[in-house]
């Protein structure tokens, strides 16, 4: 099974599509200086400006802060996956709700360190009685470490309507990934949600 969880969280490969050479942020802001356009584009990236926020205690990365779930006309749930037992605590103890036929959209919110993250993506599968029901694939993006000007990046997905009816309602199961263009995992993790006819 855990086999099979892991080929279903695995980023859509777009074929032919080949990586560049990695490099350093120094390297980044060295490259071809008397070029405009491209000290433009490093620019976009933030590459340069300000200072870095990376610690170099922690050798993550990125650090995802917060998973979010924004829903049209209530509170905003935040998930805080700042501490160490953040996961384990998603997983065991903590089921949301949410309404059918809400309109909802989650976001995330993390801290890039060290290098360059290129093409970020969130992977989310979900599972109702053990069978797959959908797979979602979030291109999140490519981020420079975070600065004292930028402390953390936030990514809102997608909006989506919650399924309605009688058969849709019931408790879901799903499994998230965050992964890079270099298949780097940076944060796995379960969590269940509930559709029901209320909030309550």
């Amino acid at each position: 099974m855990a086999s099979n969880l892991d080929d279903d969280l695995a980023p859509t490969k777009t074929e032919g599509f080949k990586l560049g050479a990695k490099k350093t942020v120094k390297q980044y802001k060295e490259l071809d200086q008397g070029d405009e356009s491209l000290r433009r584009w490093k620019e976009t990236l933030g590459i340069g400006s300000g200072e870095y926020l990376s610690d170099p205690s922690d050798q993550r990365t990125v650090i995802i802060q917060s998973l979010g779930l924004e829903v049209e006309g209530r509170p905003d749930i935040i998930i805080d996956l700042t501490t160490a037992d953040a996961v384990e605590t998603l997983k065991k103890a903590h089921t949301f709700t949410i309404k059918e036929g809400a309109v909802f959209r989650m976001k995330a919110r993390f801290k890039v360190q060290h290098e360059v993250l290129a093409g970020l993506k969130y992977i989310q599968v979900i599972r109702r009685h053990s069978v797959k029901v959908s797979k979602d694939e979030e291109m999140i993006g490519t981020f420079p470490p975070s600065t004292a000007d930028k402390p953390f990046y936030e990514k809102k997905f997608a909006w989506e309507v919650a399924p309605t009816g009688m058969l849709a309602r019931g408790k879901y199961e799903a499994s998230s990934r965050f992964i890079d263009d270099d298949d780097r995992k940076h944060l796995e993790f379960d969590w269940s949600f509930e559709i029901k006819k209320t909030w309550a």
